[in-house]
């Protein structure tokens, strides 16, 4: 059903978005432009509400260089609800209020996109596949894709709760997450536009696009803008981790190059959700060398 004129468009992650492809956060007063893409970055990764600027498409491109440390601001809140509980309540339920809370902070959009990507990969076909992740229903494979990755985070976390200062490391984890997601999506070529576009003819694959779905986020996105995001995310990995920091973002850029690998060959590129499910992984990834390489 077409949208009322100058009615707000749903965003990614449920924002709203205006009819001139504006994010909405908050009213229309002028702001500096690191500014209006510091609140791109931020609408567009969180619920956070953000008052006082209009983010553009334009803008969030732009304030993709900040997603890295819209990442780690999300995992340090996490790390304080983890600490905080596990003050009065044991360290199990402590884990899970971490994990539900960067849950809710980021409305769980990558969690969806792991879900979705799961279910997806099921397909037999590359068009069978893609079909399914346009379902937004959670099949067989995206419920087990769920509790595993739940599971398996609030175990991690709850381990970290043993050791000092441990938990920091969620903020080099959603550092470099936002990071290696927003290097595959700035390089990567759409799996959708490929697919669609393999049914004109072999000259209608000679230049994929960027995944439609991830079109308002990566509007002025390029290499340099993602080398940037990527230096960031290796700066807070190391401030927090050390050589531990920067081994993390070793696995985290192998990992990243594997999957993007594997999208091309399965789907034809990358989507929103392939997108969502490379930034769960690499969190949960940071986490298990945190815990696993030597101190």
């Amino acid at each position: 059903m077409a949208a009322a004129a100058g009615a707000p468009l749903p965003a990614a992650g449920g924002r709203a978005v205006g009819a001139d492809g504006a994010a909405v956060a908050g009213g229309p007063a002028a702001s500096p432009g690191w500014l209006d893409g510091m609140a791109g970055a931020v609408t567009f990764l969180t619920r956070v509400p953000v008052g006082g600027t209009r983010a553009g498409r334009a803008d969030v491109g732009r304030g993709a260089v900040w997603f890295p440390v819209v990442g780690a601001a999300v995992g340090g809140v996490a790390a304080l609800a983890g600490w905080g509980t596990s003050l009065v309540l044991p360290l199990p339920v402590a884990a899970l209020a971490a994990v539900a809370t960067g849950a809710i902070l980021t409305g769980a959009i990558h969690l969806d996109g792991l879900a979705d990507t799961a279910d997806g990969y099921g397909g037999a076909t590359r068009e069978r596949a893609l079909e399914i992740m346009r379902d937004h229903t959670v099949g067989t494979y995206g419920v087990v894709a769920l509790g595993l990755a739940l599971g398996l985070r609030a175990t991690l976390v709850a381990a970290l709760l043993t050791r000092p200062w441990a938990l920091a490391w969620l903020v080099a984890a959603g550092a470099l997450s936002r990071a290696a997601a927003l290097n595959l999506g700035a390089l990567q070529p759409a799996a959708r536009a490929v697919a669609g576009a393999s049914a004109a003819g072999p000259s209608a694959i000679a230049a994929p696009a960027r995944p439609r779905s991830m079109a308002r986020l990566l509007d002025g996105v390029g290499p340099r803008r993602a080398a940037v995001a990527g230096g960031l995310g290796l700066a807070i990995a190391a401030l927090v981790g050390g050589r531990r920091g920067l081994l993390a973002a070793a696995v985290v850029a192998v990992g990243s190059a594997v999957w993007g690998w594997r999208c091309r060959r399965r789907l034809g590129g990358v989507t929103g959700d392939t997108l969502g499910a490379a930034s769960e992984v690499a969190e949960l990834a940071v986490l298990m060398v945190a815990l696993a390489a030597p101190r």
